[in-house]
């Protein structure tokens, strides 16, 4: 499937065989693919959190306040990042460069994220909705539907995963084989409405 097509047929589908099951091989695809995405200076704070556990997965489905597709789904993943990847061992996510690559860079981390707890937290959200979108197109592709959730208690999520300090909860996405499609889509605004040159 071209890349177009993938993101042409990627619904968020709210059904699933619960029988389905994924492979080793493809979640380590998605797995690959999934760290692939970017993330400002290289922190790589997205945290994934794959909950098999069938027990958990009900309390998740509690926490989700019923909705089936937590239980049914092959695969549940909640997305978290880490606030303060920047500053935990930095030098890793530069590690490859050279000794002048890593003098100029680490010093401009550093800089960008202390003491701006609005930019840390702003930063997990972006990573997460980078790799959200990364993981969804990724499982399309190898012929999963998807699903991202917001609509859950946090506390409660928080509570089950064991979510470390200076951590956030940014969604949780299912992957799974669809038992019915996607409802059509329900309106796409034309490009007009949102696409501006230059200014507003």
């Amino acid at each position: 499937m071209d890349f177009f097509t993938t993101l042409q047929l990627r619904r968020a589908v709210k059904h699933y065989d619960n029988k389905a099951t994924m492979p080793a091989q493809d979640f380590e695809k998605l797995m690959d693919s999934v760290l692939l995405s970017p993330t400002s200076y290289n922190i790589q704070n997205w945290r994934f959190v794959r909950i098999s556990d069938k027990h958990k997965r009900l309390r998740l489905k509690q926490a989700a306040w019923g909705q089936q597709q937590v239980e049914d789904a092959s695969e549940v993943l909640i997305l978290c990042a880490d606030s303060q990847a920047w500053s935990d061992r930095p030098e890793r996510y530069w590690a490859n460069t050279e000794s002048s690559v890593q003098e100029m860079i680490l010093p401009m981390i550093e800089s960008f994220y202390t003491g701006k707890k609005q930019t840390q937290r702003d930063e997990t959200m972006r990573s997460c909705g980078m790799a959200a979108q990364t993981l969804m197109l990724s499982a399309k592709a190898l012929g999963y539907d998807s699903c991202p959730m917001i609509e859950f208690d946090n506390e409660q999520v928080a509570n089950i995963i064991n979510l470390p300090e200076h951590h956030v909860i940014c969604m949780m996405i299912v992957i799974g084989k669809a038992l019915k499609p996607a409802n059509p889509r329900a309106g796409q605004l034309p490009v007009n409405e949102v696409l501006f040159e230059n200014s507003f």
